[in-house]
């Protein structure tokens, strides 16, 4: 039986959290969620996540800090969220080792296809198990 890929989300809204992970559990993914970065790092010592989606603006550590880390102790995908529009966001994200950069507000199908994008390009061989749902979603 095929491993369902598991995915931390960090983001302080918790509205935010909510609808990702309804949306990524109807696409066959396993979701754990974290309000902020230490929770985030907790559950990164806990789990071998596939792929994280990290919200930038959150409390200490923020998402720069919690990115900066995270490369310290593994490679897993990384995409980051955030309402900022600025490019040097977006240059200072990737420098510190973001796979991609999605931006509030965002399509969950976007979302969604980009995750399974890196899934597939990190080699896991898990990508959405629910491809109708990326599809039509």
């Amino acid at each position: 039986m095929k491993k369902h890929p598991y995915i931390i989300v960090v983001d302080d809204d918790q509205e935010i959290l909510r609808m990702l992970s309804r949306i990524l559990e109807l696409a066959g993914y396993n979701v754990a969620i974290a309000a902020d970065g230490r929770s985030a790092l907790a559950l990164l010592k806990e789990h071998e996540p596939d792929l994280v989606i990290l919200d930038i603006m959150m409390p200490e550590p923020d998402g720069f800090q919690t990115l900066h880390f995270i490369r310290q102790h593994s490679s897993v995908p990384i995409i980051m969220l955030t309402a900022r529009r600025e490019v040097t966001t977006l240059r200072d994200a990737l420098t510190l080792g973001a796979d991609d950069y999605v931006r509030k507000p965002f399509s969950t199908r976007e979302l969604v296809a980009r995750v399974g994008a890196k899934l597939r390009r990190a080699g896991t061989g898990a990508t959405a198990v629910n491809a109708k749902y990326t599809l039509s979603g």
